[in-house]
């Protein structure tokens, strides 16, 4: 046998590592690791077995995430242009917004836009109309103001309840006036006043004999009370907008639920 050989047998026996107690480390057993396997298999088995409920949960509240939680890496055409809409309105509505504040660029005058803003408010509209009625003595003029306090009412309770569907605030942090409050018109979409003055504008221009300079006035009118809520910081332009669309829609709607004279004699009598 050549040295060599004789040398390297000597080292393997002499190397600690090759002792039986030493076996399992190097080389495990195969009845060791079927013990092993059997006991991960158990212990599996029994967490499994013991907690299956809040695996089951913590599941169904990661498939129940909310949307806003997610990503969306790759938006729709009508998504990005919707985004972009709203964000080019809320900047013109603050940009618009000069009278927001006292501290606003036009901040003296906020008290005057106030002023033209109660002109289109409900309660003052609701009141006179009432006034109007009890002083009339004309069939005529009782059966128009009749049909003025119906959309008035109208006007008021549809307006309210859009808001509360939509709830949508304005641009600024603005709190509601007192007549605000009474009108329920306490968020921004759609705009009351708008929808009011645009609703009134017409019905006059339909049921007034007027001259056109005082129907020039009345259509500048309705834009104006419009276009000082923006100012004021209590809606966007948007609001504004579909308030006056909203508005021509109410007209077209009392038009054609019109009350005759009939109608309106019986229920002033009831009153």
């Amino acid at each position: 046998m050549p040295a060599s050989q004789v040398r390297s047998r000597a080292r393997e026996r002499s190397n600690v590592l090759n002792r039986a107690e030493f076996l399992s480390l190097n080389q495990p057993l195969k009845g060791n690791q079927e013990s092993r396997s059997s006991l991960r298999k158990q212990s599996s088995q029994a967490g499994a077995a013991g907690a299956p409920s809040g695996n089951a949960k913590e599941r169904r509240q990661s498939q129940q995430l909310p949307e806003e939680d997610c990503m969306q890496l790759n938006p729709s055409f009508k998504g990005i242009a919707f985004n972009s809409l709203l964000a080019i309105d809320i900047c013109m509505s603050k940009r618009l917004g000069v009278c927001a504040s006292t501290a606003s660029s036009w901040g003296g005058a906020r008290s005057m836009v106030n002023l033209l803003g109660i002109t289109g408010h409900g309660i003052p509209w609701v009141a006179g109309t009432l006034i109007c009625l009890v002083k009339s003595s004309t069939l005529a003029g009782q059966e128009v103001l009749m049909n003025l306090l119906l959309a008035l009412l109208l006007d008021i309770v549809s307006v309210a309840g859009l808001q509360k569907l939509a709830k949508r605030k304005g641009p600024f942090d603005v709190s509601p006036g007192l007549l605000d409050y009474l009108t329920m018109d306490t968020y921004a979409f759609p705009a009351g006043h708008a929808s009011r003055a645009a609703m009134l504008s017409k019905f006059f221009l339909n049921h007034l004999v007027l001259a056109i300079p005082l129907r020039i006035l009345l259509v500048l009118w309705a834009f104006c009370v419009g276009f000082s809520r923006v100012m004021i910081g209590r809606h966007h332009v948007t609001d504004v907008l579909s308030g006056f669309v909203f508005g021509y829609l109410q007209f077209r709607l009392v038009e054609l639920i019109w009350m005759s004279s009939n109608t309106c004699q019986m229920l002033i009598s009831i009153w």
